[in-house]
């Protein structure tokens, strides 16, 4: 089997046991966000480094199949041909997030202000994919007010982006980085 099929030339894609639609349809643009939150992924995966960043590199693992289950699901429209052969997430999906944050945040120190983005390399790269999250799930919340589509999939992204901020601030701690608090220019300014 090639790896391109041409069919894509003129701008288009097809959904999984649906029509073809343009490559910007917004149901496109939804899972493309969680491909792009997928790869970020595999970039912090790879900063893992330390035995220490271990479990969360196994995290991160489980979570890179997590977003492959979430794009399945989002390119198989409901009531398509394929409507069967599509995982569709559950609850349980959420709650075990839920469970590897109060993990993480049982070890973290309690947060009392508004932290900058970055740290050790992890960290950062922590941050980039929760940034990248969070846009992720603008687009599927815009594209379930036009369609149909699983509603778990918005928790599951949710919970992401506050997972990948509760495992930048273990990245710190685990590789002995300071957080930056955030400090308002207009507050500088004031001094």
């Amino acid at each position: 089997m090639k790896l391109y099929t041409k069919t894509g030339d003129d701008g288009t894609t097809g959904l999984f046991g649906a029509d073809r639609v343009l490559k910007d349809d917004v149901r496109v643009q939804a899972y493309g966000c969680i491909d792009e939150l997928n790869a970020s992924l595999g970039v912090a995966r790879r900063a893992c480094q330390i035995p220490a960043t271990k479990r969360l590199d196994v995290m991160l693992e489980s979570l890179q199949s997590t977003c492959f289950d979430c794009g399945a699901d989002l390119a198989t429209p409901h009531g398509s041909a394929h409507e069967g052969k599509v995982n569709r997430l559950r609850a349980p999906a959420v709650t075990e997030l839920e469970e590897w944050i109060d993990e993480l945040e049982a070890e973290n120190t309690p947060l009392t202000a508004f932290i900058l983005p970055g740290g050790s390399d992890l960290a950062a790269s922590l941050h980039m994919a929760r940034a990248i999250g969070r846009r992720a799930e603008r687009r599927v919340v815009t594209l379930s007010r036009q369609q149909e589509i699983n509603g778990v999939i918005v928790q599951i992204l949710n919970r992401t982006g506050d997972l990948l901020f509760a495992m930048a601030r273990a990245a710190n701690r685990v590789e002995g980085h300071e957080e930056t608090v955030w400090s308002s220019q207009s507050q500088e300014e004031q001094k």
